[in-house]
């Protein structure tokens, strides 16, 4: 059975973390000073300086995660981002929250000293959360790939796509990324929508990305991916998208945007914009990462074929190898071996139900590979305004 922690917002966790962040690049230190005494508190941030409504929205999302119990926000004093706000913002989600300045504190160590009491008070009234039965329905559940070759689009992604489906079969969300890497299949997505609306919104976030990667004369295949057999944009297309299974896609969610209501969704991380604004600029796996948990995100499901060590902050990774010689090479940390499907013999439908049992026991609490390496890669970067916002 899954225990969830109860949120007063109405949510349920499947983890209990208390979130310190860092509001500006200056006081990334501190932050990480005080968050190092104790492995239930979760260190990240904003390097920038200047405001940024896509930033700050992410962090009130990521505040407000319901694996996330309570909030410190560590600002430096002069940063653009106004802790007080986010705070505010986090407190109406019902979480306790604290702000610490360093410049009114009086420096690095008067700082990290009352960080390290709030943490700790706030650490007791994390154990005092009630924890309440949870189903397969009540979790949300986010897809992404990584370091792909050409085993990841007849292995390891289509068996996620099974997973998928059992999630979406037992009244769960689902959420897959990456409009950046389904260029090409755009009639076919559409296709899957759930209907006329989502058809037509579909379409238009494949169509926005190819229209991005045009303009930026960048594609997303790497080098890596080519030296594992994928020779065309397109090609790696197919196979990311195989993680969305075969259920029907209710439609397009932006970055920090509640699914609205269950099923299975594909989350647009392109700005509706000029793509030349400010500090944007191809996504990397920890930015897709945490734009997942951003939405809500209990669980990401990671694929790679070529390998990958990463984690992320607030929810747990749980990676799935395609390739049966990078499982061997790098078990320490995968979670699943699709490969079994290459050189085993095992079918997607069985190598689909472990990555379900698998995301059951991780609802339960049985830690991942990344989880327990200490894993915690993020990024959170500049982007316009319209990331956030669905019109």
């Amino acid at each position: 059975m899954i225990l969830g922690y109860a949120r007063a917002d109405g949510r349920l966790g499947i983890r209990n973390h208390l979130l310190c962040v860092h509001t500006v690049e200056c006081s990334s230190f501190v932050t990480q000073q005080i968050a190092a005494t104790n492995n239930r508190v979760h260190a990240m941030g904003f390097a920038g300086c200047y405001g940024n409504e896509y930033a700050a929205r992410m962090m009130v999302a990521l505040g407000s995660h319901p694996n996330v119990g309570g909030v410190l926000l560590v600002s430096l004093g002069c940063e653009g981002t106004d802790a007080g706000a986010l705070a505010g913002a986090i407190r109406r989600s019902g979480r306790p929250v604290e702000v610490l300045r360093i410049q009114e504190q009086g420096g690095t160590e008067p700082t990290i000293r009352r960080g390290r009491e709030l943490v700790a008070g706030m650490l007791e009234d994390l154990e005092r959360v009630p924890r309440l039965p949870m189903t397969m329905a009540g979790l949300v559940i986010g897809a992404e790939c990584g370091g792909s070759d050409a085993t990841s689009g007849i292995s390891a992604n289509p068996a996620v796509g099974r997973a998928s489906d059992l999630i979406v079969d037992a009244a769960g969300t689902a959420i897959i990324e990456e409009t950046l890497e389904m260029l090409g299949c755009q009639e076919i997505i559409a296709a899957r929508g759930a209907n006329p609306k989502a058809a037509e919104d579909l379409r238009a976030a494949v169509e926005k990305a190819e229209t991005f990667s045009l303009q930026v004369d960048q594609f997303s295949i790497a080098p890596g991916n080519q030296a594992g057999g994928l020779t065309t944009i397109e090609e790696k297309s197919m196979g990311a998208f195989a993680k969305s299974g075969t259920r029907p896609i209710q439609g397009v969610i932006k970055v920090a945007e509640q699914p609205p209501h269950k099923g299975l969704w594909v989350l647009d991380t392109v700005p509706d914009r000029s793509p030349f604004g400010f500090g944007y600029s191809n996504p990397n796996d920890s930015e897709g990462i945490l734009d997942l948990i951003s939405c809500g995100a209990h669980i990401v499901v990671f694929t790679t074929g070529r390998g990958s060590v990463i984690g992320s902050v607030i929810s747990p990774v749980l990676k799935v190898c395609g390739n049966p010689k990078t499982y061997a090479r790098m078990s320490g940390n995968m979670d699943v071996n699709a490969g079994r499907i290459i050189a085993e013999g095992a079918t997607l439908d069985e190598v689909g139900r472990e990555i379900f049992d698998l995301i059951a026991a991780t609802a339960s609490g049985q830690p991942t590979k990344a989880e327990l390496l200490g894993h915690r890669e993020y990024f959170i970067p500049y982007k316009s305004q319209d990331l956030c916002v669905n019109a």
